[in-house]
């Protein structure tokens, strides 16, 4: 194994023993296992594929910061799945989270710090982001309606119409508003999960931020709809989501 495959490689080992620990506080049912261990394996393998393809010669601090924000994901997922069958420690499932949202202010900046970013770390960074809104809104879906699992899985109806409409397939210009959108989104969904506030204060603030990501999703598409012809040539055989 080349010295770059460590990244991915100690990143499942590490949330092995992170999973151990959280259960220790909060036990995980056998669903939670499962499901903590399949998305480490998962993402990490994905992560592991890429760097082989572009012949990566190094992690990157970048990676590293996303890296962990990755194994933080695991554990809620696993966190999230046991919640359907024994209840949870809540305050240990908004510790992680609130992490989890604030390292995604760190790794972009490492990456330009030390020279080393890539296609590659923006999409791990990206499918991260996404992850951790779908679990979010799925716990927080039990509470406050099951509309709120929108704000996971407009990210992924997004790809799935790549699937379908090529010309949805183009990469997107760089836009910080997205990366603004979807911290506002984290942010409301752990709000909602803390159970602090109110349920209808939860149930506004999640809807502000779905209003939002449906305003950001929805300009993306306008401008490669308008872009759809002159896009059609360069256009990558990938369904390629928002940078």
């Amino acid at each position: 194994m080349g010295k770059v495959q460590l990244g991915p490689a100690i990143s499942v080992v590490g949330g092995g023993v992170a999973l151990a620990l959280a259960h220790v506080v909060s036990p995980l049912s056998p669903l939670g296992w499962t499901v903590g261990l399949a998305y480490l394996v998962a993402s990490n393998a994905l992560v592991g594929a890429g760097l082989r393809r572009r012949r990566a010669v190094r992690f990157g601090w970048g990676n590293d910061a996303t890296a962990t924000r990755s194994v933080l994901v695991g554990v809620i997922s696993a966190l999230v799945a046991t919640s359907f069958t024994t209840s949870i420690s809540v305050p240990l499932l908004i510790g992680l989270a609130a992490p989890a949202l604030a390292l995604d202010a760190v790794d972009g900046w490492l990456a330009r710090r030390t020279g080393t970013t890539s296609e590659l770390g923006a999409r791990f960074d990206m499918e991260v982001d996404a992850f951790l809104l779908l679990a979010l809104s799925i716990y927080v879906a039990r509470s406050l309606g099951w509309w709120v699992l929108a704000i996971g899985l407009l990210r992924y109806a997004f790809v799935a119409a790549g699937w379908l409409l090529p010309w949805m397939r183009a990469t997107l210009p760089p836009r910080y508003w997205r990366k603004v959108v979807t911290a506002v989104a984290g942010i409301a969904l752990t709000i909602a999960a803390s159970g602090l506030a109110p349920s209808w204060m939860g149930a506004g603030i999640a809807g502000v931020a779905l209003a939002l990501l449906v305003e950001s999703f929805g300009r993306d598409v306008v401008w490669l709809w308008r872009s759809r012809r002159s896009a059609g040539s360069r256009m990558p055989r990938r369904a390629w989501a928002r940078p």
